[in-house]
Order: structure tokens, then sequence, then C-alpha cells
């Protein structure tokens, strides 16, 4: 560890012992005091995180190197001890990158920083060159005349905007995922869209994006940021810019990945599960750092430390490291159909999937009635410097499904407003984690999943509400 991380890492720890000395006086258990040291001085996370990007890297659904993943994570999981590691396959699209190139040819030459949307074909071999069709966002693409599109490049332009909550991505993220099947409704030969992604560096943001039935498919691409200005500088310049694209993914079929899972059985309830989980793939650009390697490592972590308690919680703690959530949460909807007859023993869920921003705050969805008495249980997490929120959660990308089919969720809110300078990008790498705060990860993980494998408190079925 690097001088200024262990000076880091020391600072907090310190900081929270002392908070720890006068929760001790008011919790009946001093075991989330205990979890909560723990994590704070250890550096299992951020070894796990290393682990998987220096010896695995970028692990794309579909791909040998996420059967390699698959492989370092049931050897990981073992090796730690848990008392079950298993894996549950999962049907995955296998698509490859190939090359992207683009370029202004008219009004002057100029070369622009591209990659390919994940799922996009590929152009013919000698390359598209067609006039720039500019819009603001995808409603105004929808909106626009067909003339206006067919025979064009379409390019949707819409800046994202930096949220600590990350917010700003879903105001941004419909133009990647549906860009190109408006705009191939309108007649465009193709579509580039403006990064989804806040930072100012020549680096484009892949992403997955979707094709539909009975509509052409033509290839689809994020250009990065500065390019994108760029662009809009040419335009001003001559409306009737041509711009040159070539691109050679392609879709090679299906093959079998694996959610991979790992338990500490519970005392006394040993079937019912307190699930907490992160995605194991990811994009092929960076090595998957913050996304999601560090969700991997937290949960990992945690559980791990709750697995080296002299007493086990009440109910069982399930890891689960997800297949291919990239592609389309392919991990998460095949581990809620093979679980399906099991899901009313799933008494909450929650997914780190994130980056490693420190946690601030802790949102749940129970039934209204048992809210009060979770926020309660919860209120030591307040000592790692978490705040109770509010009961609005959605619990991440793959148990987003889970409310709708009874199981309460909780979402441990991080701090964001850097997550999309990185995301989907080459820049997704090692260094953009900061050992301290991934610790802070792993005590607020630890002490949740252990509280709610204890909670006394009636919260299964989740009873959503029809009121709109």
């Amino acid at each position: 560890m690097k001088p200024y991380q262990t000076t880091l890492l020391s600072s907090l720890l310190i900081t929270s012992l002392s908070a720890c000395q006068t929760q001790v006086k008011t919790s009946p258990t001093t075991d989330v005091v205990k979890l909560q040291q723990a994590a704070l001085s250890s550096q299992l996370g951020y070894d796990l995180v290393e682990s998987l990007t220096v010896e695995v890297g970028p692990r794309l659904a579909g791909s040998p190197k996420d059967i390699i993943a698959v492989n370092w994570a049931m050897n990981k999981l073992t090796s730690l001890g848990f008392d079950r590691v298993y894996k549950e396959p999962v049907q995955v699209p296998i698509w490859e990158r190939g090359e992207a190139n683009a370029r202004i040819i008219a009004p002057v030459e100029q070369p622009l920083v591209i990659t390919a949307l994940g799922g996009s074909i590929a152009t013919p071999s000698s390359g598209i060159q067609a006039q720039i069709a500019r819009f603001d966002s995808l409603e105004a693409l929808q909106q626009a005349r067909p003339e206006m599109v067919e025979g064009k490049i379409a390019f949707i332009d819409q800046k994202t905007e930096r949220h600590i909550t990350g917010e700003g991505y879903g105001k941004s993220v419909g133009g990647r995922s549906k860009g190109a099947v408006v705009a191939a409704q309108k007649g465009a030969v193709a579509i580039v869209i403006r990064s989804i992604g806040t930072d100012h560096d020549r680096m484009a943001h892949t992403g997955v994006m979707r094709y539909q039935d009975g509509v052409p498919q033509i290839p689809a691409a994020a250009m990065s940021n500065p390019d994108a200005d760029l662009v809009n500088a040419l335009l001003k310049r001559d409306p009737n810019a041509i711009l040159e694209l070539y691109m050679s993914p392609k879709n090679l079929g299906f093959n079998t990945s694996y959610n991979v899972i790992a338990e500490v059985t519970g005392s006394s309830k040993p079937n019912e599960i307190v699930l907490i989980s992160a995605h194991l793939d990811s994009w092929d650009e960076g090595t998957g750092a913050i996304d999601d390697g560090a969700g991997v490592a937290i949960v990992t972590a945690a559980a791990k430390h709750i697995q080296d308690l002299p007493i086990k919680p009440a109910r069982t703690v399930r890891v689960v490291l997800y297949a291919a959530e990239e592609i389309g949460l392919m991990g998460g909807k095949a581990y809620a159909k093979a679980h399906k007859a099991e899901l009313p023993l799933h008494y909450i869920a929650a997914e780190s999937d994130f980056g490693a921003g420190r946690i601030y705050q802790i949102d749940t969805k129970v039934n209204e009635s048992a809210f009060a008495a979770v926020q309660k249980a919860l209120s030591p997490m307040s000592f790692n410097g978490v705040v109770l929120g509010n009961n609005q959660a959605s619990g991440g990308p793959d148990v987003s499904m889970l409310p709708a089919l009874g199981v309460p969720v909780a979402s441990l809110r991080q701090d964001g407003h850097d997550y999309f300078d990185y995301h989907h990008t080459p820049n997704d790498t090692l260094d953009k984690i900061d050992p301290a705060a991934l610790a802070q990860n792993v005590a607020a993980y630890a002490q949740f999943a252990y509280i709610m494998a204890n909670s006394t408190t009636t919260l299964t079925p989740l009873i959503v509400s029809s009121k709109k």
C-alpha cells in the first residue's frame, strides 16, 4: 500500500473507532462495531479488485476472458472459506468489437475518436460516407421529419450532466440504447452519439445498444466528448459536413457463462437469504476496475468478514456475482428465473455497481409498515458515515426486477460525481480506486448484510403499491 493510502486508511480508522466506542454504549451487540473495525482495517477488498483487474482484466460476456473470470471467482471464493461456493449457467451472446475509425472528410479532414456500441453491426467493408444530421437529444431525433435524416448519419449530441447520484446518466443513456432504432426508422445509414460520460478526455464510452425486430439494423458508435465538440464547430461552418465511418464488429452466436455464488450459512434460519451482489463481467476497453471489479470486491470482502465472525448471523448471507450485466442484465434475469420458487425466502437484496466512491446514504424498498423498524435497525451504519434515506430504492441493476417479484431491496448510495468520467472507457483502471473509500464500502455492506440477517422485522413478501 502506498504511504498516502496508509495515511488515509489510518485517519478513517481512528475516526471510526472513536465513533464505535460511543456506539458500544447504546448497541445491544458489538458485532456491528466489530465488522466496521475489521473492514476499515483490512486490505482484503483492495486485494480482491487488484487481483481481478491484474490477473484477469477486461472480461466481456461471452469472451474467453469471461470464463477466466468465472474460474477466478470460483477459486477465490473457495480459498476464502465460504460455506458453499457454486455456479449457475447463463446463456450469453458473443460479440467482438473489431475496429472503429471515423473522420470528417469535408469541408476539412479531421480524425475522430470513436468506439462501437455493444451489439452493433459492422459497416460495409468500404465504410460509410454521409452527411451528418445533428440532434440535441433522442427526443429531438424522434420528432424529426424523415427527410432530415434519410441517407445521413444521425448524430445525437446530448451532454451527460454530472451529479453525485449519477442521475444525468439516466437522462442521456436513451440515445445510446434506442437511438439506432429511431434513426433507422427515419432512414439513417448509421448513428453516432456523443459519449454518455462526464469527462473531457479524448476517449469514447462504449455501452450496450439495441435493435428491434422489423427495423433495419444500422451501425452504432460513440464519439469522445472533445470530438463531439469538434464536429459541432465544423457543422457551424458547414452544415453539410461529411463523416466517414468504418466499423468491423461481429456477432458470433452464443456461449455459456455463469453466475458465481457463495454463501455464509445462517445459524438458525439458513433457508432465508440476505443477498448482496455485483456483476463479474465488464466491457473490454479498460480493466473493469470500477465497473464492476470494485463491486465484486466490496460484496465478497463484506461477506468474508461475516464468515469470520465466531457466531454466524441467523439468516444465510448469499453473494451473487452476476454474469453479463453489461449486455442486458442477463445474469440477474437468469437468477430470478432459476430461484423463482426460493424468492419468497429472500429477505432483502442489494447490489454494488457504481464504482468505489464512499457510501453516504442507504435507501430501502420494504413494506411501509416495516420501514421505521428497518431504519432503526440500520442506524448503526451512521457511525460509518451512512445517512438513513428513503424507501424508494431499486437495489441495483441485476436486482431491480426483484421488487416486482416480492423481494425487498436496498440501495447503498455511493458518491458518483466522477464515476461517469471513467465508465465504459479504457480509463476504467485500478488507479481510480481509493483504498480507504473502498474499505468504507466493505464496512457498510458488511454491516447492512449482518443487521438484515439478524433482523426480527417481517419484510417479505414486499407489497408493491399500485398507486402511480
